[in-house]
This record gives C-alpha cells, sequence and structure tokens, in this order.
C-alpha cells in the first residue's frame, strides 16, 4: 500500500465549478505567525498559553504560571462581554481538527465550542482553519449552502483501497471553515448513529477526517497562501485523535510537521473510538505504531472466556502522543486521572500530568445573551430582570403550564445519559413532584 508521506500530490481536479467561489482579496503577504520562541506569556487565553509552550515544545506546570497564565479582571472582563479582544502578541496558525461545529452541525457541547473558540482566536490575530467533515442528510444540507468546491482531491490510503475525499471552504468571521467530503457522510440520521445505535464505519468515516485534516494545510491555498507546516493542531475528542499518531507516525519521519504541535482537547472521556485490533491494519499506520493504539479490555468486559479483550483505541493514541492535553474545567482535568472518571484511561493521563491542564469552558455571548437573544419573547439583563418573569411565564403558557409566578420552575436542559446525572432526577423525582413546583426537561438522547 503506497505510503500517503508528504507532500501528498493529489489526485485528479474535480470538474470546474459552475459559478465562481466567493470573492476574498489574497493578502499581500503571507498572515503573520511567530516562530521566534516563547514571546510574552499574557495572552489572554489561557488555551493560547498552552500554545506557547506546545509550539516550541515547552513544558510549564500550570501552578507556577498561573500568575502569568490567567489575565487581569479588567482584561477577563472586557472578554467576557464581547468588547473588541487584544490582539495576540504571538500569533499562529491553527488548525481545529473536529467532529462538529456550530452552526454547521452539532449535536452537544463539542459544536458549541469548536463553533465559537476558533472565532475568539481568530479575533486575537490567530489565521484559523476548522476542519470537519461535510454532512449531508437532507435537513442540514443548508448549513453549508456558502461553503465552496475547492477543486481539490486527495486519495488516502486506508482500509483496504485509496479513498478520495474533496474540500470544500468557507470563510467566515476571520475563519477558514473546511469541510471534508465523502459518500460515507451523506446519511439519514444523526452525525454519528441513527436509532439502532452508533454507525459501523464510524473508524472508517474519521480516519478520513484525520488524514484530510494533516493535508489541507498542505495543499488547501485559503486567500492565497496555504497553512504550511508550522501549525498548531487542536484535536477534539475521539473523532480526531488520530491526527497527534499520524504527525508522528507519518509525517515527521519524511521531515515534515516537524516543528508543529498537537493539543488534545478532552470534552467526553466516555467516548473513545475502541474498535477491535483486527481493524489497525486499516488506519494505514505503520506496524510499528501499534502500542500508540493499543488497548486490552478487563476481564470483566469481555465477551466470553475466548475473548482476549484486544482493541485498537483512537484517544489513547492521542494521549500518548499529543504534545499537550486540555479538559474542558480544571475539575475535569483532575477526574480524568480518578480511578472513578478516568473510563480506563486514569493511568496513562496521571501519567501525563505535566503536560495536563483544565481550561473552563466559555460561552459565546454574541449567541447567548438574553438581553439581544431572537429566539427568547422578551429581553432582560443584569440591570432590567422584568423580561425574565415575562419569559417564564411565555414558557409555561406554551407547554400547557399553569400561569404562576409564584410556583418554582425547574429545568433540566442536557442529554438523557447516565453522564448528565439523569438517575439522579429520577431518583430524587417522586419527592420533588410532591411539592409545588414545575418541571421541563428536554428530550435530547444520547
Amino acid at each position: 500500500m503506497p505510503q500517503l508521506a508528504p507532500p501528498l500530490v493529489p489526485g485528479f481536479l474535480a470538474p470546474p465549478r459552475d459559478e465562481p467561489a466567493p470573492a476574498r482579496e489574497p493578502a499581500s503577504t503571507p498572515p503573520p505567525v511567530s516562530d521566534d520562541g516563547l514571546g510574552d506569556l499574557d495572552l489572554g487565553l489561557e488555551l493560547e498559553e498552552i500554545a506557547e509552550n506546545s509550539i516550541n515544545n515547552t513544558v510549564v506546570v500550570a501552578s507556577e504560571q498561573d500568575s502569568k497564565i490567567m489575565v487581569g479582571k479588567e482584561q477577563e472582563s472586557e472578554i467576557m462581554v464581547g468588547k473588541e479582544q487584544a490582539r495576540a502578541k504571538v500569533t499562529h496558525s491553527i488548525v481545529f481538527v473536529t467532529g462538529e461545529a456550530s452552526p454547521y452541525a452539532k449535536s452537544g457541547g463539542l459544536g458549541d465550542v469548536c463553533g465559537s473558540l476558533p472565532v475568539a482566536l481568530a479575533a486575537r490575530g490567530h489565521r484559523v482553519m476548522v476542519v470537519m467533515p461535510r454532512y449531508l442528510n437532507g435537513t442540514s444540507d443548508k448549513n453549508y449552502s456558502n461553503a465552496f468546491y475547492t477543486e481539490k482531491h486527495i486519495r488516502i490510503p486506508c482500509f483496504g483501497g485509496d479513498h478520495e475525499v474533496t474540500f470544500f471552504h468557507e470563510y467566515r468571521d476571520s475563519v477558514d471553515w473546511v469541510f471534508v467530503d465523502h459518500p460515507s457522510y451523506h446519511r439519514p440520521g444523526n452525525l454519528y448513529g441513527d436509532k439502532f445505535g452508533a454507525y459501523g464505519d464510524n473508524q472508517f468515516r474519521y480516519t478520513l477526517l484525520c488524514y484530510a485534516a494533516c493535508e489541507a494545510p498542505l495543499v488547501l491555498e485559503l486567500g492565497g497562501y496555504i497553512y504550511g507546516q508550522n501549525c498548531m493542531f487542536v484535536v477534539n475528542d475521539w473523532h480526531a485523535s488520530l491526527v497527534p499518531v499520524l504527525l508522528a507516525a507519518k509525517y515527521r519521519p519524511f521531515g515534515v510537521y516537524k516543528d508543529s504541535r498537537s493539543i488534545l482537547v478532552i470534552h467526553n472521556l466516555a467516548h473513545q473510538g475502541v474498535e477491535p485490533a483486527s481493524t489497525y491494519p486499516d488506519l494505514g499506520l505503520p506496524p510499528e505504531w501499534y502500542g500508540a493504539l493499543e488497548w486490552v479490555f478487563p476481564e470483566w468486559a469481555r465477551r466470553h472466556a475466548l475473548d482476549k479483550g484486544e482493541a485498537v483505541n483512537f484517544l489513547k493514541g492521542a494521549v500518548v502522543t499529543a504534545d499537550r492535553i486540555v479538559t474542558v474545567s480544571k475539575g475535569y482535568s483532575w477526574e480524568v486521572t480518578t480511578a472513578e472518571g478516568g473510563q480506563g484511561l486514569d493511568e496513562l493521563l496521571s501519567s501525563r500530568k505535566s503536560v495536563l491542564n483544565g481550561i473552563v469552558n466559555g460561552i459565546d455571548i454574541n449567541d447567548w445573551n438574553p438581553a439581544t437573544d431572537e429566539h427568547i419573547p422578551y429581553h432582560y439583563s443584569a440591570d432590567d430582570l422584568s423580561g425574565k418573569a415575562k419569559c417564564k411565564a411565555a414558557l409555561q403558557k406554551e407547554l400547557g403550564l399553569p400561569i404562576r409566578p409564584d410556583v418554582p420552575l425547574i429545568g433540566f436542559i442536557g442529554r438523557l445519559d447516565y453522564q448528565k446525572g439523569i438517575d439522579l432526577i429520577k431518583l430524587i423525582m417522586p419527592n420533588l413532584m410532591q411539592d409545588d413546583i414545575q418541571f421541563v426537561s428536554t428530550d435530547s438522547f444520547p
């Protein structure tokens, strides 16, 4: 099987577009990207602090840098209320790789973060690309209506053949949104499965995504220039976790991406992309890298006496090979190192504590602001809460509940999943409903 040794020569060019791509003035010079050391540490966002140390292969213990990592109260306030953000003193080419990003495709918090954090980083002067699948299911198709066909094809050697993928691109909010197109992303149902469970070819689908994400900075001319090899890859959850492995096993041995770095962001450790060990040859990785993904289920989790529990684990591969690891909160960074919360990876994550940090997920206040939200009937703010009571009454009316300002209205917003504590709600519900309360829950299932 041929190696995907970069620089990869793209396959044949796609047929020309019927209509021209949206105009975007190429820069007179490539966007400035610094590679001259750590620079100043007062970058305002902790992810940028981690980026600084990752891109230079430097380990900094968070507790020793707290005073330099966190912004001052005044600057932090400006960022939180959405005022113009100060430009970073050291900028990078950043490539987010994700299975979802709002508003294009979203199943949960991963989509929220990957839809808003890249925009925030671009506002601080970084050059940012987001690489995700182009999901078409009949209803989401319109979300990609502004993305144009780049006419770039590449062939990816994996799963017993050379699989062709193409790229679509939209430039929005100073971010390059790149969509990987392949027939496996075109099907009814949600992003990762249907009513019968997870799709059986998810390993194949996200292997394609990871290869394509590694190639995109090398082959796509966006705004007149490719991103090139000096990139920081931000890989999110198991869907993107093969990227750090590919960088280490397939690119750096050829001298490509030798100065790039990768950050693994763990949003949900419960999903790890585990498949039978027999699928390893399908991934197109050298045999000597099997240990990076090797996973053995404990005896109690095996199906029968002859089952050896041998598997490959995408997320484990990223934990082993990523330069830095972050979780979506400080508490979660501790939780994943415990036997109770580590989902079998606690010992490995504990061994990488020196490069493990927690960053609290923020919110996009352009979308989640009751003072301006177009999806609520009345607006309110910290200075004027009158609209909040009106919103409560409107919700009670919509759901057929008695319109009573005096009764507590309790809401649960989240997947009906054990991870979200739905078992605790079920436990207390009989006693809770004996009181004079109203309870509203979403109907989002895993």
